[in-house]
């Protein structure tokens, strides 16, 4: 069980108990399930996901490459079009099998909570310790070299992505349509563009509520075709002010479960920090450090917005599983919008 000396400023650790590793995810509870499922009133459903081959390269990020197929093998054999009359001439099977080599999030994703923990908790000596969620330490709940060569093993014992999915990921989403509101360029989303957002549509968001960001940026990456361009890339959508500090209250204020959006990172990641910024990444460290609060990144809403534009709703039921991969620290994801 996870200990610490005092809680970060503004986060909620221990909230939900010493060991807690679902943070904000305990919201979605059997109530908000029923919630969403309030919103089913004509039973059309939307994919929300990009085609996990897209963005296409690895320009957004150069550690992360698209998946690659490849047939499974036994011995020389290879399991695509195999006639199994190779084995028995009796045998009418053809067999096709695959598997397929890929990185977590490189495409439309969850980040678990252990995707981004900080330095916090300073010893006797006044070394700080890397710690994650409500605590949880690197090198004894989220490791460093667990894996084998071969790839076996995992690297979240705690706070592994395949926590979201035993729970279940399903509840009442409220879509925030920023392209519908202030266009499809390049804007820093702070408190003030939020609320008049919000304002504009008549949205209410309450605790509980899965906040889904449509920016336009995941519908550039699908018109780019597998070839991002970068320069137009960082022209394009909305991306949230992590360093907006009534931004970050009102997520914390606000109560919401989870919070998604169809850019990348959700918030903005071209300004250097400035001076004695305490973290590269504020949002991240706000929600998933502090808040136990998920993030998703690359949702296509495109369709799903058209939709709710046009039968003047903003709510709808949300399924949204990650991969159950035990220790894993982030997930693809196929959500499914049902209205």
């Amino acid at each position: 069980m996870p200990q610490w000396k005092q809680r970060p400023e503004g986060s909620n650790w221990g909230d939900f108990g010493p060991d807690d590793q679902l943070g904000r995810v305990n919201l979605l509870a059997e109530a908000q399930v029923l919630k969403g499922a309030a919103e089913v009133r004509v039973g059309k459903t939307f994919c929300l996901s990009l085609p996990l081959d897209l963005p296409g390269g690895n320009v957004l990020h150069p550690r992360r490459f698209p998946p690659r197929l490849a047939p499974t093998c036994l011995g020389e054999d290879r399991y695509i079009n195999y006639p199994l009359a190779r084995h028995n001439p009796a045998f009418r099977d053809v067999v096709s099998d695959d598997e397929v080599r890929l990185s977590l999030q490189y495409s439309s994703q969850w980040d678990s909570l252990a995707h981004v923990g900080a330095l916090f908790d300073a010893d006797a000596d006044g070394e700080a310790e890397i710690r994650y969620y409500n605590g949880h330490r690197a090198g004894v709940d989220v490791q460093s070299g667990q894996a084998d060569g071969d790839g076996h093993g995992s690297y979240a014992a705690r706070l592994g992505i395949d926590n979201f999915a035993r729970h279940g990921m399903q509840g009442r989403g409220v879509l925030v349509d920023f392209v519908r509101v202030f266009g499809e360029a390049r804007r820093v989303i702070g408190y003030n563009d939020l609320m008049h957002a919000l304002e504009h549509q008549s949205t209410q968001v309450e605790p509980g509520d899965m906040l889904v960001l449509r920016t336009g940026f995941a519908e550039a990456i699908v018109a780019m075709n597998g070839d991002p361009d970068m320069d137009r890339l960082k022209r394009t959508g909305a991306v949230l002010d992590g360093s907006d500090d009534r931004l970050c209250q009102w997520i914390t204020d606000s109560g919401i479960s989870i919070l998604a959006a169809d850019n990348y990172a959700v918030e903005n990641l071209d300004d250097e920090p400035e001076p004695g910024a305490c973290a590269k990444m504020p949002l991240h460290h706000h929600c998933l450090f502090k808040l136990g609060l998920p993030l998703a990144e690359l949702w296509y809403l495109e369709a799903l917005a058209d939709w709710l534009h046009a039968n003047d709703r903003d709510r709808f039921m949300l399924t949204a599983p990650p991969l159950r991969l035990p220790g894993a620290v982030g997930s693809p994801v196929t959500p499914i919008a049902t209205v």
